[in-house]
């Protein structure tokens, strides 16, 4: 098993990656768990996938599994779930000091640990991810939220878990394009700041979507240290270094506004084609060799994800994806900061990005 420490002051948690966790659930969460009834929100097809195992380790350690299950699939991030959530906790009594565990994809996670943030004004969560999107990403670093209509993850709070348990072995029962998904926020801690590791990706990314065991645990440790301690330095994004996480977001998250966050692009999708754009308009702005912007496009093909915006067959034009964007959570006095690339591994912050020149460039990768 790794053990990665997420170094916050006064806060460290552990990240804890290894095959077989959640069949040990109550062995890991044990010191965390202060009464016997332990209350687990998941969905539908997460609980049909764990239930057994997870339960089963808690029962046979004398607690009681209390379960909310939920609707899988993105429109679960809503108010209306989230008030759903908060009130059966709230019925379930949990207090400031108890944990409630978050058992699913990133979802669940940021939909239990933005419950968990305004619970009371604040009790402990535990993230048991089941997602390599989720292993990657969004279960390490405190960010928690819910969609509005407005756009995607605008309502939330930093709220830090007390433990994340990483089993590469739930990653078993995803479908491909699940694991596909996630593997696109492994590829960005390669872009943004390892270029080792994204060599790694090229020559380990077929492996690990056909279900190395090795390469899977390796990929999931990586990026976990990578963002544990991008997230040390800047936990609330306010020093500039922690937005380097969103390459690829910034164009993803306009990509899923179009195609109404439905199944038609899932999020890891979306960031996949978002950094190939991001790759592509460094190199129109000179920053980055053509031949680079290409190499992440032909590695993102090559595994199988969307790498050319015209393949979305998109019924709009530039101006309608830069609409989309006016909605991001960076947007700062009307200024939207765009993570860019000056090489492999050599991602910035960029504030002075004209959005009518994003909407020409987009216009040409419709047409392409």
């Amino acid at each position: 098993m790794a053990v990665i420490e997420v170094n916050l002051a006064g806060r460290p948690y552990e990240v804890r990656v290894g095959a077989g966790l959640l069949a040990r659930t109550s062995e890991e969460c044990r010191p965390l768990l202060r009464k016997l009834r332990v209350p687990i929100i998941t969905d539908a097809n997460v609980h049909a996938a764990w239930a057994g195992p997870v339960g089963a380790s808690l029962t046979a350690a004398g607690f009681e599994p209390r379960w909310k299950i939920l609707p899988p699939g993105e429109a679960t991030k809503s108010w209306a779930h989230l008030a759903d959530v908060v009130d059966w906790l709230l019925a379930e009594e949990v207090e400031r000091k108890d944990c409630v565990i978050a058992l699913g994809g990133g979802v669940i996670g940021d939909l239990t640990g933005f419950a968990a943030a305004v619970l009371k004004r604040g009790c402990r969560f535990i993230q048991l991810p089941t997602t390599l999107l989720a292993q990657v990403d969004s279960s390490v670093g405190g960010k928690t939220a819910i969609n509005t209509p407005a756009g995607k993850n605008l309502v939330g709070a930093f709220h830090q878990p007390a433990l994340v348990l990483a089993d590469p072995l739930a990653l078993d029962t995803l479908p491909r394009r699940e694991v596909a998904a996630g593997y696109a926020e492994v590829v960005k801690y390669g872009l943004l700041g390892d270029a080792a590791f994204f060599a790694w990706c090229e020559d380990n990314g077929a492996a690990l979507m056909a279900g190395d065991p090795a390469a899977r645990s390796h990929a999931i440790a990586r990026s976990v240290e990578a963002k544990a301690a991008i997230v040390a330095q800047d936990e609330f994004e306010t020093l500039g270094l922690r937005a380097l996480l969103n390459l690829g977001h910034t164009f993803g998250h306009a990509l899923e506004a179009e195609t109404g966050f439905s199944d038609r692009l899932l999020h890891g999708e979306g960031v996949a084609l978002g950094m190939v754009l991001a790759a592509r308009y460094s190199a129109r702005r000179g920053l980055l060799a053509v031949g680079d912007a290409e190499r992440v496009a032909r590695h993102f093909a090559a595994v199988g994800m969307p790498a050319e915006l015209a393949a979305l067959g998109l019924d709009c034009d530039g101006g309608a994806l830069v609409a989309h964007m006016l909605h991001d959570k960076k947007m700062d006095a009307g200024t939207l900061p765009f993570i860019l690339m000056r090489g492999i591994g050599e991602a910035f912050v960029a504030k002075d990005v004209a959005l009518d020149d994003v909407a020409a460039f987009l216009d040409g990768e419709l047409a392409r």
